[in-house]
Order: structure tokens, then sequence, then C-alpha cells
């Protein structure tokens, strides 16, 4: 028995096919960039920076948390503005759906890794690994908010009520962000203010120190980039794997429903007045 491919299917999968080897070649070339800048960074990091006068070497820790928390801001900014195109009908689209979740998801992995360094920072440099600072609690909320934002993702659902019902709980928990930035002004806490600059916009860094900074922005902003293409090639495969799964299973019930038909006994027909189990 043939099984016939749904034509648009079938296009589907053809311009997926064709923009995974369009972007092929810049993935790769943005995956080799970001490891020697990230190479770079780290010597740039351990060799050239000078040793902070107060806090030692537990400044150097600035090199990864400072980038990996601008990271989270684009990453679910991204999303946020996805979410906002695919709720809009003029731009409607399931490719923004893709995007915003592939970028929540490398935005939550940045802010884990933004926690877990301010952790490690804070443990010399404040005498803990938590306390219960207005900019912690913030980033920790918008951790978990996301985290419940990919679950619901997950819920198994029509793709376009579950991009919209998605786009609105991106759009619910991106105000978060505007708050964790804000939170050390807002309130008193341990943590400090701008690192670059403060209130009154003047640099509060050595220039070494400020030039390597923007290395290492620059080389996780390429980071992030690399992850978010792959990620939503990743989501491209998944969906077409997800359509021809139930596609072929439509296609076994049909066939299980014919078959059933065929095998079906005809009726006997009796003889009007005569006795059952008789002769003709």
């Amino acid at each position: 028995m043939t099984t016939s491919v749904s034509p648009v299917r079938g296009s589907r999968d053809a311009s997926a096919r064709s923009g995974l080897l369009a972007s092929r070649r810049f993935v790769s070339v943005l995956g080799w960039s970001c490891l020697v800048s990230m190479a770079l960074l780290v010597w740039l990091g351990l060799s050239v920076a000078p040793t902070d006068a107060v806090q030692k070497d537990a400044q150097r820790l600035m090199y990864v948390h400072v980038p990996a928390a601008w990271l989270a801001y684009l990453a679910f900014g991204v999303t946020a503005a996805c979410s906002a195109l695919y709720l809009w009908p003029r731009t409607r689209s399931l490719h923004y759906d893709r995007l915003a979740g592939a970028s929540a998801e490398i935005g939550v992995l940045f802010t884990a890794l933004t926690l877990a360094l301010g952790s490690i920072w804070g443990r010399p440099v404040w005498g803990t690994w938590w306390t219960w600072d207005a900019r912690l609690v913030t980033t920790a909320i918008l951790f978990f908010l996301y985290l419940g934002y990919l679950a619901l993702r997950r819920v198994p659902d029509d793709p376009q009520v579950r991009a919209r019902r998605s786009a609105i709980a991106a759009l619910v928990a991106v105000v978060d962000v505007p708050i964790v930035h804000f939170s050390v002004s807002w309130w008193r806490t341990l943590h400090q203010e701008g690192t670059v600059f403060g209130e009154d916009r003047d640099a509060q860094l050595d220039a070494t120190m400020a030039w390597i900074l923007l290395w290492a922005v620059v080389t996780f902003t390429l980071v992030y980039l690399f992850l978010v293409l792959r990620r939503y090639d990743l989501a491209g495969i998944e969906e077409a794997a997800d359509e021809r799964q139930l596609e072929r299973a439509i296609v076994e019930r049909r066939s299980e429903a014919a078959s059933s038909v065929v095998a079906a006994p005809e009726p006997v027909s009796v003889a009007v007045g005569a006795a059952p189990g008789s002769a003709p």
C-alpha cells in the first residue's frame, strides 16, 4: 500500500531543508568565531586584565557574569518581541513562535549561569552564597517565570493555540526584566549598581577592564546567536517529525478501518416461513 504525502507538508519540509542548507555555512563560521572569541576572552580575563584592588581575583568573574546577565535580558527581549509579532494578525506566523521558544531556552540557560556565578562571587565578597537581596530575588523569579513558560510550551495542543497562550505568557513574564535591572536603584541592596556606568554616567572601570568586558559582551552575544540559530533549526526538525508521525498514525488508522470493513462477514438470508435449521 502506498501512502500519499501532503503537498503542504512536503513544501514545508522543502522550505525547511533549503533554509537549513542556506544557513549551514553561516552557522559553521559563527560557531568557529565563538570558539576563537571565547578562547581569547579566557586569555584576556585571566592574564591581561589587572587584579581588582578590593575584590582581588574574584572580580574576574565579572567578565562572564555581566555578559550572561546581558544575554538573559536580550534573550527574553527577543522572546517578547517575537511573541508580540505572533499575536499581531498581520505578522502572525509560527516561525515567530519557534524563534520565541528557542530564545527563551537560551535565556533560561544564561539566567541560571548568572545566578550561579553571582553566588560564587558572593561567597568571598559578601561572605555568603545567597542572601535575600532584591537583585537576586527578582532574578530568581525571572528564572522560574521562564521555566514555567517553557513548561507551558510543552503542553500538547493545537500549534496555533499553544503559540497564542505561550505568547501571552511571554509578554507577562518580560515585565520582570526591567524590575531586575532597576532593582538596585529602587531598593537598598547589597548588589552594586551599574558596573560600567553609574547614575551620573561616569565610567567606573579601568580602561583595560572596560575593553575586556566589552569583548566579553560581544563574545557572549555571538554565542547567543549561534545557540538560537541551532535551536531554531532543531525546533523545525522536531515539528516536521511530529507532523510525519501524525500523518503516519492517520494513515494507519484509516487502513485498519478499511481492512475491518472488508473482513466483516456477509449477513445470512433465511427464507420466510422456513423453520430454522430445516432443509430448503
